[in-house]
């Protein structure tokens, strides 16, 4: 985990100064760091942000039954980390919550099937179009955590974006941002499908927005 310098200013002093850890003094004030995340990640961009405990025991149970009935097929790294997807803390030792948030790249202004009815043009997924959004991510979730830094003080963080074994889509539908379709992908109300997913595990308790 990167620990970030003394913060120069805090916005929630009591957060960083509580047993000179990241505990809050009262909810209260877990609630307000929580708050001013999400804030925090709308302003960089981010369509959306949530927090998600990192209890992903239900997760677990389905992956292990997918991999036992062999569903993964020739993706043999799904069984290669043992519980380290689905057990945070395995991962990234010290992680008391996760914050993901969602980033879309569907543009209303496309018109897809225009383009696919023209004999004359190719069309290239959504996703691809652009820069690659592993580095883009990582460098706005990099942001993100630093400007947490500035606003609790010091904590420790690890930013992934399809970088490790993380079961992204189990926490973002934790941390309210969609659900898991038949299909198995996350689909949110306002952006569909069309969006990528990143993770900051961090060793700061905040409350999680679903159960």
């Amino acid at each position: 985990m990167h620990v970030l310098p003394p913060a120069t200013s805090a916005i929630i002093p009591a957060y960083a100064a509580a047993n000179g850890m990241n505990l809050p003094a009262d909810p209260r004030n877990a609630r307000a760091v929580a708050s001013e995340i999400k804030r925090l990640a709308r302003s960089l961009g981010f369509q959306s942000a949530g927090i998600s405990s990192t209890d992903l025991s239900r997760a677990e149970a389905h992956l292990l039954r997918w991999l036992a009935d062999g569903f993964h097929g020739e993706m043999s790294y799904m069984a290669r980390h043992g519980t380290k997807r689905s057990r945070p803390r395995e991962l990234v030792p010290g992680t008391l919550s996760i914050v993901s948030v969602s980033m879309d790249y569907m543009n209303p202004s496309d018109r897809p099937m225009a383009v696919l009815e023209n004999p004359v043009k190719g069309y290239v997924s959504r996703y691809a179009v652009g820069r690659d959004y592993h580095k883009l991510m990582r460098q706005r979730l990099q942001r993100l955590a630093t400007e947490i830094g500035s606003t609790v003080g010091p904590f420790g963080y690890r930013v992934f974006v399809d970088s490790a074994p993380v079961l992204e889509k189990a926490i973002a539908e934790k941390a309210g941002i969609g659900w898991i379709g038949k299909h198995s992908n996350l689909v949110s109300k306002s952006g569909g499908g069309w969006f990528f997913l990143g993770e900051i595990y961090t060793d700061m308790p905040l409350p999680p927005d679903t159960e």
